[in-house]
């Protein structure tokens, strides 16, 4: 064995996609994997994910056909066809998505060959391949996004030049993708565009029918979403924009007018909506300057979040705020190619997974003083991870703000920390949190 898990920060492929299927409008799972694995899999994402919960025929509701010893030595496939029949016989939807675990593709099951005798009577069934050994949650996110929009939707007949598509954030293992997603929404529509989010709640099925009129794919990591886009863009010849999630006025600005320029918007609108938007902004933060300037709030940070967040927040901490960010760790598994795109140099970042790693890494980098009078301890400090970083914080006296998956400690419902309002909630809560000691 080369290497172990200790306490994970994502799943399998089937986790990923699950997630991503139960946060879609009316799109039922199927799973064809042994009992089990629905429920734990969904049950980390209802929890952890800043107790994100279930929707309708999803999580750990999904129809499964729970496959045991006798599809093992038998086959599975006659249980499959069963299961996909009852489920639309019983359960309301508009597309059915049959996603694989390990077991039923390690015995062979023809998966595709049921679903296309389905496809063969009109039945909106299809299917997709998401066993462990093809990677992570975030490799279940692109597999699922790739069955849906690039292998079961048709190619449109007329562009729409003023729709764009939203993608990056993965439901779940980006904890506050609602309330980014509506921001982003929020901002796009004000310059005048019709936006497909996909993953909140006022999205419906004609969004995803309509995904591939769109103008514009823009992608929210220079990791998560890549690969899926470059295929949509050959089939149904939208291009893409990967871009940074903005996050303050500052990178929010600078995306507004990188999307003008995209699309030829009118530019004098998005200058005034830019102007609209930092007054507001500044209108609040300077009320909040008076105790993070005389309360001398500033900071060393160290950030721990997935590949998508981690320099869009160390911008802000850095830019904005003016801390300083001794370590950016980057949690998710990549492959050279990927960590090479991160590390454009602006930020040094660091690649680890394990909490204990992490930790043992921060305090190699930063001994603690024991006491010495003129050792520089790192002090006063902030950590930004998930939950599995607050026994580190606790260690070193530092703050901590839980803000990547997983999420246990806090509860989310439509915050975000994206464009104007984001940065605005960010403060908040970074200073929220200090003062939360006070009685």
């Amino acid at each position: 064995m080369s290497d172990f898990v200790e306490r994970p920060r994502s799943s399998c492929p089937l986790g990923g996609a699950l997630a991503t299927l139960a946060n879609l409008p009316d799109i039922v799972p199927i799973i064809h994997a042994a009992g089990g694995c629905g429920g734990n899999l969904t049950a980390s994402i209802a929890f952890g994910a800043g107790y994100l919960g279930d929707g309708y025929c999803t999580g750990r509701t999904s129809p499964t056909t729970a496959v045991s010893e006798t599809e093992v030595v038998f086959g599975g496939n006659e249980r499959l066809e069963e299961q996909i029949r009852t489920t639309l016989e019983l359960m309301e939807g508009k597309l059915y998505v049959v996603a694989t675990g390990c077991m039923t593709e390690m015995i062979g099951d023809d998966t595709d060959g049921v679903v296309r005798e389905f496809q063969a009577e009109g039945k909106p069934v299809v299917a997709i391949s998401t066993p462990s050994f093809r990677g992570d949650s975030y490799h279940g996110y692109e597999i699922a996004l790739d069955g849906i929009f690039n292998k079961f939707l048709p190619k449109a007949k007329k562009k729409n030049p003023k729709l764009v598509n939203i993608f990056g954030l993965v439901p779940g293992y980006d904890p506050f993708f609602r309330g980014d997603l509506e921001e982003i929404e929020r901002l796009l529509t004000a310059v005048g565009l019709s936006v497909n989010t996909f993953f909140t709640p006022g999205q419906t099925f004609e969004n995803i029918a309509s995904a591939p009129s769109a103008a514009l794919n823009i992608v929210f990591s220079r990791v998560w979403g890549r690969d899926f886009a470059g295929k949509f863009e050959e089939k149904h010849d939208t291009p893409h924009l990967i871009a940074d999630l903005p996050v303050g006025p500052e990178a929010t600005d600078a995306f507004l007018l990188q999307i003008a320029d995209k699309l030829g918007l009118d530019l004098q609108k998005v200058q005034k909506i830019i102007e609209k938007e930092n007054s507001t902004f500044y209108g609040y933060f300077e009320r909040g300057a008076d105790i993070f300037c005389d309360g001398d709030l500033k900071h060393y940070a160290a950030t721990v979040t997935n590949a998508t967040y981690a320099l869009p927040l160390t911008r802000f901490l850095t830019r904005e705020l003016g801390w300083v960010v001794t370590d950016s760790f980057v949690t998710d598994k990549l492959t050279d190619t990927q960590k090479s795109v991160l590390n454009d140099g602006e930020f040094p970042l660091q690649f680890l997974q394990g909490a204990q790693e992490i930790a043992r890494a921060l305090n190699n980098n930063h001994p603690n003083g024991r006491g010495q009078r003129y050792f520089d301890d790192l002090s006063p400090l902030y950590i930004l991870g998930s939950t599995l970083e607050k026994r580190t914080a606790a260690a070193r006296g530092a703050r901590s703000l839980s803000l990547s998956f997983p999420v246990y400690d806090r509860f989310i419902t439509d915050r975000g920390y994206a464009g104007y309002r984001g940065g605005l909630h960010l403060f908040e809560d970074l200073v929220g949190q200090i003062m939360s000691v006070k009685s």
